[in-house]
């Protein structure tokens, strides 16, 4: 595992945590390359992000009630999935015999998700899921900022049919979910309104939104307004504090959420009408491809807070343990 099996193409460079805990105990590694399966692109990664998902997979941090399913999900002694990262920017190394969409030399974005693997100079991912070319105009840093937030924020704008005129709260509308739904759902027509703190309002105004909400100073679900839809993307919304600000048929969108508001979520939905949900709908290639298009024209814009270069991951880590990004933290693979 030296420099000679990098140069020959078997090895890579890869940010991978052995045991779970701080940020510490990510490093840097020498690890086997992988190699595309027939319906796979090999991708040479240029960027990746670090996001709050890396936080809760490394040091097992998990939302209330759900530490029980921590082991099952992330591993029992050691992590399951050792190199991080949800998405991906780079270029197309090789593709395997069935992939027909793409081809080597090719610049994408792709959302990994739970398989992860960003954090790494090469990762595999199946033409089928979610890689599209990257925007012309955007640099790799700049590009990845679209997939983790725009992924997830257009799995949840989809599945809540936000439209035209709906009125929309973003519960923690400056994180990297956040300032994608607050875009998203601003070009879709909505009346947007963003929650977060004071010394980030201007940003989340910047992204379009109507009106901002200083959390530090005033409660939106005791301010008697009511909304189509609210994104919490935060985890302190739940139905019960918020039920009187969603309208009649409206929907409570459950980006983070604990187990209460996982097993409650049904039993709401049935008792009240309105929808109540943890889960968005599938995000294909064209609709990455639809957030790509949007970059191109100016109309989605990056948010990226910091970059640090691979060997800096602890101190990337560091970073977003805080709680304190602003939209997204960039990890600069190449």
């Amino acid at each position: 595992m030296n420099s000679t099996e990098i140069v020959n193409g078997t090895r890579m460079r890869a940010a991978v945590a052995r045991r779970f805990g701080g940020p510490e105990v990510v490093g840097v590694e020498v690890v086997r390359k992988p190699a595309p399966k027939r319906d796979e692109v090999l991708i040479r990664v240029h960027a990746s992000t670090v996001s709050i998902a890396d936080h809760r997979t490394r040091s097992r941090d998990l939302p209330k009630g759900l530490g029980f399913y921590g082991p099952i999900a992330l591993g029992v002694f050691r992590p399951r999935k050792p190199v991080l990262g949800m998405d991906a920017a780079g270029v197309v190394e090789s593709v395997g015999a069935d992939v027909t969409r793409l081809a080597p030399g090719d610049e994408v974005i792709a959302m990994l998700g739970a398989r992860f693997g960003g954090h790494a100079e090469y990762v595999c991912v199946s033409e089928q899921k979610a890689v599209t070319r990257k925007p012309a105009n955007l640099s790799m840093d700049d590009a990845v900022t679209l997939v983790f937030g725009g992924h997830t924020a257009l799995a949840f704008l989809n599945r809540a049919g936000v439209g035209e005129g709906d009125e929309v709260l973003v519960n923690g509308a400056s994180g990297a979910v956040g300032t994608a739904v607050v875009q998203l759902a601003k070009l879709r027509g909505a009346v947007v309104t963003g929650v977060c703190s004071g010394a980030n309002a201007e940003l989340v105004r910047s992204l379009g939104a109507d009106r901002v909400i200083d959390y530090h100073v005033d409660d939106f679900a005791a301010e008697g307004a009511s909304y189509d839809a609210i994104f919490d993307c935060v985890g302190n919304a739940a139905f019960a504090r918020v039920e009187k600000s969603i309208k009649p048929g409206g929907a409570l969108l459950m980006v983070v959420s604990d187990l209460a508001g996982l097993l409650g979520a049904s039993r709401n939905s049935r008792r009240s009408g309105k929808v109540v949900t943890a889960a968005g709908a599938d995000v294909s290639a064209d609709d990455l491809a639809t957030i790509v298009q949007l970059a191109e024209a100016g109309r989605y814009r990056a948010v990226v807070d910091r970059t640090y270069d691979l060997d800096e991951i602890v101190e990337a880590h560091r970073y977003v343990d805080t709680g304190r990004k602003r939209g997204n933290v960039v990890l600069r693979i190449r």
